[in-house]
């Protein structure tokens, strides 16, 4: 009987080590969030006038970046001037902005205001809502 018990105090004491060993356990490592730009100087990219800009960090070897490219080539008018920066011919700007992941697309308003950003593949779709949406809210603190 009194081996009985000290087995029983022997077990119920492993499991109280083993949950407190895992409650003291550490959570994940973060991880680092890629920075998207909150701002760009207008006078940095062609058509600073225009009153929306895409500004579209690539580089020349991203197959999907060429998707994007595509997808927001096509809202090119007067009013929105779609600009391309590849990597490494513009690495100047990738690196002033800090950009350190590409496909990154910006849409930001006349006063370099970025309004909405898409990091990775877009679809046609969310892109051109996206930028029918920044054009119709009121400019930030109006």
């Amino acid at each position: 009987m009194e081996r009985v018990l000290i087995a029983a105090v022997i077990v119920v004491v492993a499991v109280v080590v083993a949950l407190v060993a895992r409650r003291r356990r550490p959570d994940a490592p973060t991880q680092p969030g890629r920075a998207v730009p909150t701002q760009l100087d207008r006078a940095d990219f062609e058509r600073p006038d225009a009153p929306w800009l895409i500004a579209l960090f690539t580089s020349a070897t991203c197959h999907t970046c060429a998707e994007v490219v595509a997808k927001a080539a096509v809202l090119a008018s007067d009013d929105v001037a779609v600009e391309p920066i590849e990597w490494p011919t513009r690495k100047a700007l990738h690196e002033r902005y800090k950009i350190d992941g590409v496909p990154l697309l910006l849409i930001a308003d006349s006063a370099g205001v970025v309004r909405r950003s898409f990091a990775g593949p877009v679809s046609a779709s969310d892109l051109w809502a996206a930028v029918a949406a920044a054009r119709d809210e009121p400019p930030p603190g109006a």
